[in-house]
Formats: structure tokens, C-alpha cells, sequence
């Protein structure tokens, strides 16, 4: 849907990009905060699965966004990366990054927080 694409994957870190789609935007042009928003915290997951065994899934319990400049750039990068490892509760930073002339501009921080699923029929994956 957003077009993105898993670029780098590492133990407790994620990159996520995407190109400038104007159909992801607001009435601005900048990219909207929902769609930071879905990008930064899918990151965060992606870096918590690379913690957890494969047998176990994760769900989101909570996140916080910090929409500090304005989505403008050829392109974006999402990172994720794990702050606190952990077999019940998984915390994670996530940074959005827009690219385009100059050096990458942070536009967004995220602190989220992750619950480990064990043993439930209708949590897979």
C-alpha cells in the first residue's frame, strides 16, 4: 500500500524505505503524519522480531510520535531500532528520515512498546 520497501535488517534494527507518492500526503503535500506514523511503527516491530524466537509473535501495546519537521523529501527512511530487549515486553525507537537534496532531515521520532505472544491459536506470525 505505502510502497515501501525492507532495505536493511540487522539484530534490533530495521530500515524501511519509501519514494515521495503524492497519494500518501495531506492537503499540504506532506507526507501524513498516519502514514509516518504506520511506517515508523511497522520498523519497530520488524527490529522486534529480529529479538524474539520464531515460534513467538508481537503485538503493539503502545506508541508515541513526535512529528518534528515537515514530511517534504524525494524519499523516506524509517528506522527502527530496539531500545530494550526483553521476553514479556519489547521497547523500540523508531526515527523517519525525509531524503532529498542535502542531508537526510529528521521529521519524526517514536518511542513504541511491543507485547511478546506466546501460545495463542489466533496470533500467528
Amino acid at each position: 500500500m505505502l510502497g515501501a520497501e525492507l532495505t536493511r535488517a540487522e539484530q534490533a534494527m530495521v530500515e524501511i524505505e519509501f519514494a515521495y507518492d503524492e497519494k500518501l500526503t495531506q492537503q499540504h503535500g506532506f507526507l501524513h503524519a498516519g502514514v509516518i506514523s504506520a511506517a515508523l511503527e511497522t520498523a519497530c516491530t520488524y527490529a522486534a522480531y529480529t529479538t524474539i524466537a520464531p515460534d513467538v509473535s508481537i503485538l503493539t501495546i503502545e506508541f508515541k510520535v513526535n512529528l518534528l519537521s515537515p514530511g517534504r523529501g524525494e524519499r523516506f527512511l524509517f528506522r527502527g531500532e530496539i531500545t530494550k530487549p526483553g521476553s514479556t515486553i519489547i521497547v523500540a525507537d523508531g526515527r523517519a528520515y525525509a531524503i532529498g537534496d542535502g542531508p537526510a532531515k529528521l521529521i519524526a521520532s517514536m518511542t513504541s512498546s511491543m507485547m511478546v505472544i506466546r501460545g495463542r491459536e489466533d496470533v500467528v506470525g
